[in-house]
């Protein structure tokens, strides 16, 4: 028996977040970025926080450590919150929900109410149970996985996106995308995941391009902030592969954007899971039949089922020239010395991740060392 949830109730379209002049008498801790204090983004969240009390821990990074998250844990003990607040993009939102899993556990806090507010369109965070935190130490990612992450409520805002520059919405574009691709090829992939994946897949290659050009187009904001939600959704359900493996280590190790690593790695992850080798062979597999149905549904297939695929990594890779993308990882400030040099552990890193569990093809050592070898 399977089984499939929506436990985040989602608030979205333009003025959601008068939504939060429903709280009533709360105090509330608002966990978010300088740059969100700074810009005074967090103005529009104040400005509705008409009935309630607040703090504001602004100490979030990209990339969060562990230490930020000890801190976010005192921040809650000093002044015991009912509501947590995150607000920003990914980092911001998976450190609140480390906050709060740990307060939880450390503190013995009970009926925390958790909303999550999204300033980039890309990591779908908002709806899902993930929350990845670093360990600068030993240079690695740790991706927490529990229902408890949770947030009771999510508010898509498309007026919060509108400044954000236009490389970042390239890369946390693409990481929608990957998101979405991954949920739909996954092992744990199901007609509902499914649904999700493929609505979101479309809206991408509709209204990203427009979105990048030009920000202050509220529809394509709005209908990018939605994708990155759906995509959420979905691989909150199936988990992702080894595009996110990989994307995870290399995150840790040089802090290059996840989102970029993600658009970097994803053409050669696509080609690697289809397994189509060579001409002559007509017996595709699974997954490649399904990156051909995608290929189908956004408009650049043509029945044959090798075609279509190639058609796939082409349009991934005609986006990411629109977008002046890098392509390479030495196009990221990396020297090739340093890519090689970590290659093995990055492998073995990989392979003991999470979302490797449920990519459709079991990789090795030597299959992650190739990927990486492509992308150099």
């Amino acid at each position: 028996m399977n089984n499939f949830e929506i436990k985040t109730k989602i608030k979205f379209g333009e003025g959601a977040l008068k939504a939060l002049q429903e709280l009533k008498d709360k105090h509330v801790l608002i966990i978010t970025d300088p740059f969100m204090v700074k810009s005074k983004t967090i103005d529009k969240i104040t400005f509705n926080l008409i009935n309630s009390t607040y703090q504001v821990f602004e100490e979030i990074v990209p990339d969060p450590p562990i230490e930020t998250i000890v801190a976010g844990v005192e921040k809650f003990k000093s002044m015991n919150p009912g509501i947590i607040i995150a607000l920003g993009g990914g980092s911001a939102i998976d450190a609140a929900k480390s906050i709060m899993d740990f307060s939880k556990k450390i503190l013995n806090a009970t009926d925390i109410e958790f909303i999550a507010i999204p300033t980039t369109s890309g990591t779908g965070s908002e709806v899902t149970s993930f929350s990845v935190i670093t360990d600068n130490q030993k240079g690695c990612k740790y991706p927490l996985v529990s229902d408890d992450l949770l947030p009771n409520i999510a508010i898509l805002d498309p007026e919060l996106v509108k400044t954000v520059p236009n490389f970042i919405t390239a890369d946390t574009g693409m990481d929608v995308l990957t998101h979405a691709i991954e949920a739909y090829v996954s092992t744990n992939a199901n007609d509902f995941s499914d649904a999700l994946a493929e609505k979101a897949i479309k809206l991408v290659f509709k209204y990203l391009l427009k979105a990048y050009k030009d920000g202050n187009d509220i529809k394509a904001r709005e209908k990018m902030h939605n994708a990155s939600c759906l995509a959420g959704m979905a691989f909150n359900q199936t988990s992702l592969g080894i595009n996110h493996s990989i994307a995870h280590v290399l995150g840790g190790k040089f802090h290059i954007p996840h989102g970029r690593t993600n658009s970097i790695l994803l053409p050669h992850v696509i080609e690697y899971n289809s397994s189509i080798i060579g001409y002559t062979n007509i017996a595709y597999s699974d997954t490649a039949i399904k990156y051909a149905q995608i290929a189908e549904l956004v408009g650049f297939g043509n029945g044959n089922i090798r075609i279509a695929v190639k058609n796939l990594v082409n349009e991934i890779k005609k986006l990411q020239k629109e977008m002046n993308m890098p392509t390479k990882l030495t196009q990221c400030k990396l020297s090739l010395e340093d890519i090689i040099n970590e290659e093995r552990e990055i492998a073995r890193l990989a392979i003991k991740d999470t979302c490797t569990l449920t990519n459709p093809k079991v990789p090795t050592e030597e299959d992650i060392i190739n990927i990486l070898n492509n992308i150099k």
